[in-house]
């Protein structure tokens, strides 16, 4: 079944079309969560959350302003950012044993095989250095722009710009 018409039945409630949507996209789901909230529990929870959000909000999907991948990824991304500046997520985060650090300086490199099931990262490897910067920090590590204008001490304008510029390269070279 093409993913056009898959797409079509989870907006209409098919419950099929959800079980293949989310065969299909939670394991690159919860790799974008795991890169921002660093906790395996709390990805699951919110990759679910995040499903069942899409379903029930899938009329606001627009097949003419992106990819359906990229609505649910950006959904995906804006909770697991969402979690991480609630305060119940920081009250926990105070209490962390170094054992939580030690697997952060392990796997902070290592993004690939939790970020690229779908094999987007062969795509974003061929942008340029500042593409590839850019996108790494907001997609694969979920930094707010203004984070990412910090991190590569950059104007927050020029972020944003070299995002939607870069962004718009790779949908050209998937597409």
């Amino acid at each position: 079944m093409d993913l056009d018409n898959l797409v079509i039945q989870f907006k209409n409630k098919d419950e099929k079309a959800f079980e293949k949507l989310y065969n299909m996209y939670s394991d690159s789901m919860h790799g974008v969560i795991y890169n921002i909230v660093r906790d395996n529990t709390i990805a699951e929870e919110l990759m679910q959350d995040v499903f069942i959000k899409a379903w029930h909000k899938s009329d606001s999907y627009d097949v003419k302003k992106g990819r359906f991948f990229t609505w649910l990824i950006n959904i995906a991304r804006n909770a697991a950012i969402d979690k991480t500046r609630s305060k119940a997520f920081k009250n926990a985060s105070k209490n962390l044993n170094s054992d939580f650090f030690v697997d952060i300086i392990e796997s902070q490199d290592n993004l690939d095989s939790s970020t690229d099931a779908i094999g987007i990262k062969k795509f974003v490897d061929k942008l340029a250095k500042k593409c590839i910067e850019v996108i790494e920090l907001l997609y694969f590590k979920g930094f707010t722009q203004k984070e990412a204008s910090e991190e590569l001490n950059m104007p927050i304008g020029t972020i944003k710009t070299r995002n939607r510029n870069c962004i718009k390269e790779l949908r050209e070279s998937v597409l």
